[in-house]
């Protein structure tokens, strides 16, 4: 429970909560009693293994006597350490080798395999949505019907400067030669 009393300004919520923690405390506070040894990813303290910063700002584990031992054999000479003692020096610090978590895994199949079935399932909403719930087209897509249209569009001579109309001859009642006269014919 949070200690809190009732002042003059409202309450006044304890030292705990009163004082904003800034997010690399609330991580120090959540690390234990693990040793700091850098500063980390933006100053944060926390731990995990990732190619990017292979050299975390906490130990992996807190110290045991067992390893505050073999810490002390540490400072003296490294040849008189056996190699049992420098893999747990090692695992005292880091959780896995590089090479372990460079580890090539099978989870690209998962999600591969998850991304193929999303787009099954999405192309059969949107078929059977198409076949079930749209309308056929109007009538005023059919081909003849488009080009009564766009006869219309000649005769009224709508938009005579730069639209359709601008590219037909009206003396000669056939398209003039441009650009467009192949997507017209």
């Amino acid at each position: 429970m949070i200690p809190f009393s009732t002042s003059k300004r409202g309450i006044d919520f304890g030292l705990a909560v009163g004082r904003r923690l800034a997010s690399g405390d609330a991580t120090r506070l959540m690390s234990g009693d693990r040793e700091l040894v850098g500063y980390g990813v933006n100053g944060r303290y926390i731990y995990f293994d990732s190619p990017d910063c292979p050299f975390p700002a906490i130990r992996f584990r807190e110290a045991s006597p067992e390893i505050c031992a073999i810490r002390e054999k540490e400072l003296g000479d490294w040849k008189k350490l056996s190699m049992e003692d420098k893999k747990t020096l090692y695992r005292y610090s880091f959780c896995q080798t590089y090479s372990e978590f460079m580890h090539f895994t099978p989870d690209w199949k998962l999600v591969l395999g998850i991304g193929f079935w999303s787009l099954a399932f999405g192309a059969i909403v949107t078929i059977i949505t198409k076949l079930t719930m749209y309308d056929p087209p109007p009538d005023t897509f059919d081909d003849d019907r488009q080009q009564a249209q766009l006869r219309r569009v000649i005769q009224l001579q709508m938009n005579p400067i730069t639209g359709l109309a601008s590219h037909w001859d009206y003396e000669q009642n056939k398209w003039k030669t441009c650009k467009l006269t192949k997507f017209f014919h």
